[in-house]
């Protein structure tokens, strides 16, 4: 496999915008210093502990330890290769990349632009499509299926529609003709082979395509238009190609990113006219799965827009169908309830109608209405609970208690908590403190094992499985107290390297204790310090060191300093000169040491040496002291 040249991989680097990456995939706000903050991809929390500094061009999440540059966060959240991950980031920013033909190869062979052809190969397939829904006289049957759910043309190009012929093969002699190969019309998922040939996967039917939240096409969603169609499903979406995932994907999330963040809200709706309808009825915050059931991947896309943690209450609404099947799937979206620690809600339309038989119906303000009368889940789910008992029957309204209590610990505001116990009490028929007793009971039954969470970074042993042990885990923890005048001056090395240059001359190695931030500052100092600040220099840094310092330097390079001096320089100089301080003092008490143990009468120029040498270090003892208390002032 031929390897990028490392001054393309440089370029990407420092065009590739850290806080641009992370925000196609997290909602990030502001958090003061110039940091932005939002909720961790890589694990569940309450509380966003996911840290972006934009200037040193790195994150780091708190909670589970991970960081890195913009390569190494498409690499995690996609499951991508290294140079796979440089590639699409390159592609993005307009970077021409540049390979070294004579590298041996370093694994199975792969086309380093796979994923870019194939999404040109389906932005191509959405244009062909739309041409020919808006044009072609074929596909007025798509035209008018459109027009009867209540959409116009407007709507139609709004959403990007499009028509597939029923022509075997128009789209792939269109693609063919663009230069696309066979092979990777099938390895995307537009075409299939047969042994007659290859021809294209939809035919004759109406199409919505299916985007990252980028606006990239990645798939498509397809309805059956003609009796004769030799697919069986009435609605069919792409198969799961190197692109297309239908689990961490939802339809119109490319519409509704913006609306979701900004309301803390998002709507999760059945099928793609809802999607449309909602949008055309001004719930802008519409989505929907793609063919499958909502999951944990499709949840932590919407909590990472919505930042859903306690401080936001971030919300979303489930719409189902009134039928037993749309019940069934609010009691199963109630049991995935824990991946939202902002409310579920869920609403249901009394006669059964979807938000776009709705909107047909009753027009735009009943499918407005319909969300705005969403329910709790955890009352809806009550309803059918209650429903499955004979409250008549006292052995039955026992068994009402037990399953209903179980309920309450959906509910995220403890002080609601009692309210719904109260309620519990009155629509089975019984005394209020059975219901509290049995909810006594149930909270104090065991739960059920959990998984244990990533480990931080840096960790304390622990006693569980023994770890191997490196030459910088070693001895006493980097995290210690004694070690937090090291942690800050990397901090400010790692996040101000170009204000740094001119005090860091005076450090060396012997400046750092621990072997962890000894090792830091070595790599530091050989790649030199910025003249000017340089997003790309920590991942320099950061690709220089072993694998298990990379996630120390990412969490220094984002951290907040603890120095509350007024300026750069200032934060920067005293956090320098109190390792300094430290570093003299360490000399002095030695050199103390050696002067009680030397005989000034048999051995007295040695002894007056060292006496010189101690008078001169304590000066500077003092002098560094005074420039730690507040760093060094701009003039």
């Amino acid at each position: 496999m031929p390897r990028i040249k490392d001054e393309d991989i440089q370029l990407v680097r420092e065009r590739a915008r850290i806080d641009e990456v992370v925000e196609s995939y997290v909602t990030l706000r502001n958090a003061g210093g110039g940091a932005r903050k939002g909720l961790c991809p890589f694990h569940d929390e309450k509380s966003p502990s996911f840290n972006v500094r934009p200037a040193q061009g790195f994150y780091h999440c708190f909670g589970c330890g991970v960081g890195g540059d913009s390569i190494k966060f498409l690499m995690e959240i996609e499951g991508l290769p290294f140079a796979e991950a440089v590639e699409r980031l390159a592609t993005k920013y307009g970077i021409q990349l540049r390979y070294d033909e004579d590298a041996r190869p370093t694994g199975p062979k792969r086309d380093p632009r796979q994923r870019q052809r194939l999404l040109e190969a389906h932005r191509y397939a959405g244009e062909f499509y739309a041409q020919q829904l808006g044009s072609s006289a074929e596909a007025q049957i798509a035209r008018q299926f459109i027009k009867d759910r209540g959409f116009d043309q407007v709507a139609a190009e709004h959403f990007t529609l499009g028509y597939a012929p029923k022509d075997r093969q128009s789209l792939t002699g269109h693609l063919k003709g663009r230069g696309f190969t066979d092979e990777e019309l099938v390895v995307g998922g537009l075409a299939r082979h047969t042994n007659s040939g290859t021809f294209d996967v939809f035919q004759g039917r109406l199409l919505w395509p299916i985007k990252e939240m980028t606006g990239e096409i990645i798939g498509f969603g397809a309805r059956k238009l003609y009796d004769d169609d030799f697919m069986a499903g009435k609605y069919v979406n792409t198969s799961e190609t190197p692109i297309y995932k239908k689990t961490q994907v939802l339809y119109g999330i490319d519409l509704a990113r913006r609306q979701i963040s900004g309301a803390s809200q998002a709507v999760v709706v059945e099928g793609y006219t809802d999607v449309m309808a909602c949008h055309q009825a001004g719930v802008t915050t519409a989505v929907a799965t793609c063919g499958t059931a909502f999951g944990e991947g499709h949840a932590r896309i919407l909590r990472r827009l919505m930042i859903d943690h306690d401080a936001f209450r971030g919300e979303v609404v489930f719409t189902f169908d009134g039928d037993e099947a749309g019940q069934r799937a609010a009691v199963k979206s109630f049991e995935g309830d824990e991946e939202f620690v902002g409310q579920t809600y869920v609403a249901v339309e009394p006669r059964g109608m979807d938000p776009c038989d709705l909107r047909m119906a009753d027009g735009d303000a009943a499918v407005r209405e319909l969300i705005a009368s969403r329910v709790p889940l955890y009352r809806f789910v009550l309803d059918n609970t209650l429903k499955q008992y004979d409250l008549d029957r006292a052995d039955q309204r026992v068994d009402a208690v037990r399953e209903a209590v179980q309920l309450a610990s959906a509910i995220r505001d403890s002080s609601k908590v009692d309210a719904f116990l109260r309620e519990v009490a009155g629509r089975i028929g019984v005394e209020v403190e059975q219901v509290q007793a049995e909810h006594k009971r149930a909270k104090a039954r065991p739960a059920p094992a959990k998984a244990p969470e990533r480990s931080r970074v840096p960790v304390e042993t622990t006693d569980a499985a023994p770890q191997p042990v490196s030459a910088f885990t070693a001895g006493p923890s980097f995290g210690a107290p004694q070690f937090s005048d090291e942690r800050e001056a990397l901090k400010a090395l790692a996040q101000h390297p170009h204000t740094a240059a001119q005090f860091a001359a005076d450090l060396d190695e012997d400046d750092f204790t621990h072997p962890i931030s000894r090792h830091i500052w070595s790599v530091m100092a050989t790649q030199g310090w910025p003249a000017k600040e340089d997003p790309s220099w920590v991942p320099r840094v950061s690709e220089a060191l072993p694998e298990e310092l990379r996630p120390i330097l990412s969490r220094a390079a984002v951290e907040p300093l603890l120095a509350q001096e007024h300026t750069t320089v200032q934060v920067v100089s005293s956090s320098i000169f109190r390792l300094q301080v430290l570093t003299v003092g360490r000399h002095v008490t030695d050199l103390k040491s050696r002067l009680q143990r030397t005989n000034p009468l048999e051995e007295p120029e040695q002894y007056n040496r060292m006496f010189g040498e101690l008078i001169a270090l304590e000066q500077q003892h003092r002098e560094l002291r005074e420039k730690a208390v507040g760093g060094v002032v701009p003039s």
